[in-house]
């Protein structure tokens, strides 16, 4: 709201925006989907009601990197191994072993770094300019095998990013299994309901981890309103994107999205419990509230290549805490 001044300009006087939606309660989606499964209209007891009250982890990377070379492996080793339980003593064992899946939001894979060529293959005329002897395979191989080891013992949560072999416009879809041949025998059937071991999903994601509700990305939504806005509040951008019920402000006039003519996808219609995103400057979180009660845990994940970190959220409490890697080179 807000009026024309003599020199032509507006001026804001007041600004109203729709502010967070429903926040459905933890675990209602869950009950909702057993009486549709039921067919019956009351919800029937399971198994599964049980595990409810036991406390677990999540763990949320982003950023990886992985190129194939040398010089990032002994980090991830450190990270495969943290998470296998092999890297810590009894008593942190028994802390890693809560973790109940790992989220990857983005950039797994480093810009794409084609093989050397040499000069008289350059010469040689490539149909529509495309050369198949540049593609380096290393990369997405090394991030695979990586991906297999994990998998037997812990669930993976897959979100494509920038630097990911998947399409650019938002909303990404899921890297194809294709590119990993070891670890998509983790992945569910094609005619499943139901996500396997290894989940390979889009860009922007909204899922349920133990009744709650987590939302997340791998960076560049916000990303793309920090090339025009002053600061770097990384938090306070993510709080508004909620208040303004938009995944993507920017899109599509500066962040490439597909066109859709009948729904746009990035309005968010049910608050989450847990928003995070991923390839971020540095690791940050604050808890935000609506008008009618909802809460929502915000989580800044940064690029574990450049800081090596790992975050772990609390599934009880959506509390979060930080586990860092570092490698110490010595000094001669």
């Amino acid at each position: 709201m807000g009026t024309e001044n003599a020199n032509g300009d507006f001026e804001v006087v007041d600004m109203k925006v729709p502010d967070l939606p429903r926040q459905p309660q933890r675990w209602e989606r869950d009950e909702a989907s057993e009486v549709m499964s039921n067919g019956t209209g009351s919800k029937r007891k399971s198994s599964g009601e049980q595990k409810r009250t036991e406390v677990g982890k999540v763990a949320i990377v982003s950023g990886l990197g992985i190129s194939g070379d040398q010089g990032d492996t002994l980090t991830l080793d450190l990270l495969m191994e943290y998470l296998l339980g092999e890297a810590c003593g009894p008593s942190e064992q028994a802390h890693v072993s809560e973790i109940s899946r790992l989220i990857i939001a983005g950039n797994s894979i480093s810009e794409g770094t084609p093989l050397a060529i040499r000069e008289e293959e350059k010469k040689a005329s490539r149909k529509y300019g495309y050369d198949a002897s540049a593609y380096n395979p290393a990369p997405t191989t090394h991030f695979d095998n990586f991906l297999a080891t994990l998998l037997p013992s812990i669930p993976v949560t897959l979100i494509p990013g920038w630097d990911d072999p998947a399409n650019v416009s938002m909303p990404q879809q899921p890297i194809h299994p294709a590119m990993f041949p070891r670890s998509r025998n983790y992945a569910a059937m094609p005619d499943s309901t139901e996500a396997g071991w290894f989940d390979s999903v889009t860009n922007p994601w909204e899922g349920d981890v133990e009744g709650w509700r987590l939302m997340g990305n791998g960076g560049q939504p916000i990303d793309d309103i920090f090339k025009y806005v002053e600061g770097d509040e990384r938090l306070e951008m993510m709080e508004s994107v909620l208040r303004w019920r938009c995944g993507a402000p920017t899109a599509p006039d500066t962040l490439w999205c597909y066109p859709f003519q009948d729904k746009d996808p990035f309005v968010i219609e049910e608050c989450p419990h847990v928003y995070f995103v991923g390839n971020q400057p540095r690791y940050e979180t604050a808890v935000i509230e609506g008008p009618v009660g909802q809460a929502v845990r915000l989580i800044s994940v940064p690029k574990f290549k450049e800081t090596g970190e790992l975050v772990l959220l609390d599934t009880d409490t959506l509390e979060t805490e930080i586990v860092k890697f570092n490698v110490f080179e010595s000094v001669s």
